[in-house]
């Protein structure tokens, strides 16, 4: 071998197999990983890796792209965290198939569920499809930074077939079942990796509906699973509160006899049904052990809000004082919040009535944290908010107060809402451990203004694999092989999460005793000039795609050798043999 595109040097590779690092060179020639050992050809381009981690790239199978993914090139943050792959479509919402009619209540289901700016959407979807095949055909007209994977979402089919009684949850007729049956069968044929739907009362609309799938009945989610198996592809994506646990982890388990695919769920600690989780992973195991192919997506750390005066929540949004104010800008809020005389008048005013949520959280100081540089995503209980406020006999208002209006406004605190409920993320290292279960929920491109989880993947490196100190750690070969060979291999994609000859060249250089997560911020760069939260790693030293360097040391190069990847996609002969 003469010459390759790029060869990275003498690197402690974690080859995303869960095997022991081993230092060796990774040649790479036409975005494919050609040698890995003593590489004696020369490259077009070389990294030297000396001291450095080399992995595969993440594959991050739970985002929510959809609208970002036609007007950006970029799917930050998940790319400048080192994912080379993205799933989105998931939790039953998009914004394919549509009928021009419906367009306005796709935003309003995509606005409500996921957080996203209805005036971003509204600004942002250029509408050029229909179909879902013209959604996905969309999308490749935009170049990319990194490998796009689709599922086509239930609430988009179910309002496409039946309109507005859709979306109201009405009973869907036999021929309209048989309708989203086929929409389904043929998104899959068309490249959507496969199909997603939501069952939780979490999920509404902007104006406080549900979303259109709860409830739907088994039939139709039973027809459904019958277009997967005539497709003869596609995996199932399940969110549920699981209330009739009964019925509804049978309902999963049908879906994946009649089908013949795999399905996962999203599994998270709710702190209003703590002990639910292990009644969920009892039956998942029992599942596996009869040859079910069903996963539950779970995540290393709190599903966390950012409370913050930039964001969608903070403690005082429904004290009358503040809601005359929350539309000016937040250089001027400030300054009138900083006014000592509104300072005492609205710390001494009640709430508001009719927001049970929002008003919830004003006297949760016990789970109110200051989060930190860099974040702390596992507080003890003692460095709450109310623990300290009695320590120090504060009030806890006024202790928020003032954290929220330093910093010109741009502070924020951390509120664990679930998989903290003991404060602790013992119960998260239960879930993860789990032979049935996957990482996933980033929720990459979602929650923009008051989740930010995105930083998972780069999360699971440095506190369970370095940091941790309030328990057990992880070993890196199996949080590398978690977020690679597992995720990957979870949604057919058998081309990449390894490194390893014959594989596509998908990899991330990281300087690991660098690697360190930046507090979440606000930027306000979607169209419109919508607001999202942003996250920022350091120790990314390179992120490769396809043999393709896009990122260095934290900064984009330009180069956008991302794809639309259409199914299931075989492992690559070579790689097949070994």
């Amino acid at each position: 071998m003469g010459e390759v595109d790029l060869v990275i040097r003498g690197g402690t590779v974690v080859d995303g197999s869960g095997g022991a690092p081993r230092v060796a060179d990774v040649a790479i020639d036409k975005g494919v990983i050609v040698e890995i050992g003593m590489v004696a050809a020369k490259g077009r381009e070389e990294i030297d890796a000396k001291g450095l981690l080399v992995t595969p790239g993440w594959v991050d199978i739970h985002t929510h792209y959809d609208g970002q993914v036609t007007w950006d090139s970029r799917m930050t943050p998940s790319s400048i965290h080192g994912a080379t792959t993205v799933v989105m479509g998931n939790c039953g919402v998009g914004f394919a198939p549509v009928r021009k009619t419906d367009h306005d209540r796709l935003i309003r289901l995509m606005e409500g569920v996921e957080d996203i700016p209805g005036a971003a959407l509204h600004e942002g979807l250029s509408w050029k499809w229909e179909s879902f095949a013209d959604y996905m055909a969309a999308v490749e007209t935009l170049p990319h930074d990194i490998d796009l994977v689709m599922q086509v979402p239930h609430g988009a089919v179910r309002v496409y077939v039946m309109g507005e009684r859709g979306a109201k949850r009405e009973p869907a007729t036999d021929a309209e079942i048989a309708e989203m049956r086929d929409i389904v069968r043929d998104a899959v044929k068309a490249g959507a990796i496969g199909f997603s739907t939501s069952r939780t009362v979490a999920h509404r609309t902007s104006d406080g509906d549900l979303t259109p799938t709860i409830g739907a009945a088994d039939k139709e989610m039973i027809a459904i699973a019958e277009g997967l198996k005539e497709a003869g592809a596609g995996v199932l994506q399940w969110v549920s509160d699981f209330r009739d646990v009964d019925h509804e982890f049978s309902l999963v388990e049908k879906l994946v006899e009649v089908s013949g695919r795999p399905l996962s769920f999203s599994l998270v600690q709710a702190d209003v049904m703590p002990h639910q989780w292990r009644e969920l992973l009892s039956r998942l195991d029992g599942a596996a052990g009869r040859g079910l192919p069903i996963k539950a997506q779970v995540q290393g750390r709190p599903v966390g809000l950012m409370l913050g005066l930039q964001g969608s929540v903070h403690p005082f949004l429904t004290r009358p004082r503040y809601r005359k104010i929350a539309d000016k800008p937040l250089e001027e809020r400030v300054a009138i919040m900083r006014d000592p005389a509104f300072r005492e008048q609205l710390l001494a005013e009640g709430l508001e009535p009719g927001h049970p949520f929002l008003n919830s959280l004003a006297g949760a100081y016990h789970k109110m944290f200051e989060l930190g540089d860099p974040p702390n995503y596992e507080p003890a209980p003692e460095d709450s908010i109310g623990a300290r406020a009695k320590r120090t006999g504060e009030n806890p208002d006024a202790i928020v107060y003032d954290i929220l209006t330093a910093n010109g406004g741009r502070n924020f605190l951390f509120f664990p809402l679930h998989n903290y409920y003991e404060f602790s993320l013992d119960n998260a290292l239960t879930m993860i451990r789990n032979p049935n279960t996957l990482f996933g929920l980033s929720d990459g491109g979602a929650h923009v203004g008051v989740i930010c989880d995105v930083s998972v993947p780069t999360y699971m490196l440095t506190h369970w694999c370095r940091d941790r100190s309030r328990g057990e750690r992880l070993d890196l070969p199996f949080v590398v092989r978690s977020q690679t060979r597992d995720t990957a291999e979870a949604i057919g994609l058998l081309d990449r999460g390894l490194i390893a000859p014959g594989m596509k060249a998908d990899v991330n250089v990281i300087d690991f005793e660098r690697l360190r997560l930046k507090p979440p911020s606000m930027v306000y760069d979607l169209p419109s000039g919508a607001r999202r939260l942003m996250q920022e790693a350091e120790g990314y030293v390179a992120t490769i795609v396809s043999g393709e360097v896009i990122y260095r040391d934290g900064k984009a190069t330009g180069a956008l050798p991302g794809k639309l990847v259409r199914g299931h996609q075989p492992a690559p002969a070579r790689a097949a043999a070994e």
